[in-house]
């Protein structure tokens, strides 16, 4: 089968491969319609990870299954399906408190697996024409049939549960207000899960302008962090509680109430190309109001071969952490668990409650990756989220 090579930092390749084939009785194997080139892939792309040449991209996965294990009791031919980038068993202790993402079974030594990723178990990506589903009555979500709703169908496998993720992470509730750092794919399903949630206003920091004006077509407030300071924007929107007259309004009751880190270890410092790993995370704590709460979907490394600084590149950051106890801010970090969130997330789909598709740019056959993520990586003619169609 023809599947998205790695060859080395900023050069990947389609390539024939070998077919995927049932390895145990609870495997299926699917036929991909749509799998997505991820952010998180970037890091790899780009050898910011300790990704090896020959590993097969690609885990944001839907398809049609093909083949059957035997010991598979849910599922048959031709249903169609997308799978959580997590690889999971459902049965050890973590799975089953809902910690999908932090599998105890899948990877040997390693708490998590994913398809296609670094260090996330020998499990092929889907950025292929087929790809094996292990423990499949658990990892398949089974979807209408048909092709309606496909782009959007395609986000569950990653990044409109991990955008959500953020949210429950910070715990949004009706009424707040939240800023949600990066315009990238996730930090824009952040911010529209901040909407489903109630949110009363979004604040979306990022420079990109195409993807800040994404973030104002779904109604949230964009910021350049290129032209303003975040921290002095989000203060002077936000006086204090409106709703109480006993509240002062003062900079100390100014802020949002949650924030969102969708940016992650790769994050760059105003007006400029340097990077500064913990600019986003620091910032956050600044110009989120004290006793609120930050979500952290954006990923952060234990290793950074192109980090900017020693500490860094062991996954060591100074991270303003006297101010963030001084404020009495709670934080949440970590992988999405996707099978907590994606049921749910589909079903608002069906129900013309959610079109996460929004963020899609470009849908692209599986021949034209090398080119798409070059220009992904770039940020280049508008490409936000890219589709590849086998």
């Amino acid at each position: 089968m023809r599947a998205v090579v790695y060859k080395g930092p900023f050069e990947v390749a389609v390539e024939n491969v070998e077919d995927p084939k049932i390895q145990d009785p609870n495997d299926v194997v699917v036929r991909i319609t749509s799998t997505c080139i991820c952010g998180s892939d970037l890091h790899m792309y780009e050898g910011r990870t300790a990704a090896e040449p020959g590993i097969v991209f690609g885990h944001e996965n839907l398809g049609i299954v093909e083949e059957v294990g035997p010991g598979v009791v849910s599922l048959r031919q031709g249903d169609r399906v997308v799978m959580p980038f997590n690889v999971a068993c459902g049965f050890c202790k973590n799975c089953q408190r809902g910690y999908t993402g932090f599998c105890l079974t899948v990877n040997q030594g390693f708490a998590g697996g994913a398809y296609g990723y670094v260090a996330m178990g020998p499990y092929t990506g889907g950025q292929a024409e087929y790809l094996r589903v292990p423990f499949a009555d658990f990892n398949c979500l089974k979807l209408p049939e048909g092709d309606e709703h496909e782009a959007d169908f395609a986000l569950l496998a990653d990044i409109f549960p991990t955008g959500y993720h953020g949210t429950e992470l910070a715990d949004v509730q009706p009424g707040e207000t939240v800023a949600v750092f990066g315009a990238g794919p996730v930090g824009l399903m952040a911010a529209y899960s901040a909407m489903i949630r109630g949110a009363e206003r979004v604040f979306v920091v990022d420079r990109v302008k195409e993807r800040l004006d994404k973030a104002e077509e779904i109604g949230c407030i964009p910021v350049n962090f290129d032209e303003v300071d975040p921290v002095e924007y989000i203060k002077e929107q936000t006086p204090g509680n409106r709703l109480s007259t006993l509240s002062v309004d003062n900079d100390a009751n100014r802020g949002a109430d949650k924030g969102i880190d969708a940016v992650g270890y790769q994050a760059h410092v105003r007006g400029g190309e340097r990077e500064e790993p913990a600019i986003v995370l620091n910032t956050l704590i600044e110009c989120v109001r004290p006793t609120g709460a930050l979500g952290v979907p954006g990923l952060y490394v234990p290793s950074d071969p192109g980090a900017p600084d020693d500490a860094s590149k062991k996954g060591q950051l100074l991270v303003s952490i006297g101010r963030m106890f001084e404020k009495g801010l709670r934080m949440g970090t970590g992988q999405c668990n996707v099978k907590r969130y994606n049921a749910y997330l589909r079903d608002l789909i069906i129900a013309g409650r959610a079109r996460p598709s929004f963020v899609v740019s470009h849908e692209v056959p599986l021949d034209q990756a090398p080119e798409a993520y070059e220009k992904f990586d770039k940020r280049i003619e508008g490409y936000t989220k890219v589709i590849l169609k086998p």
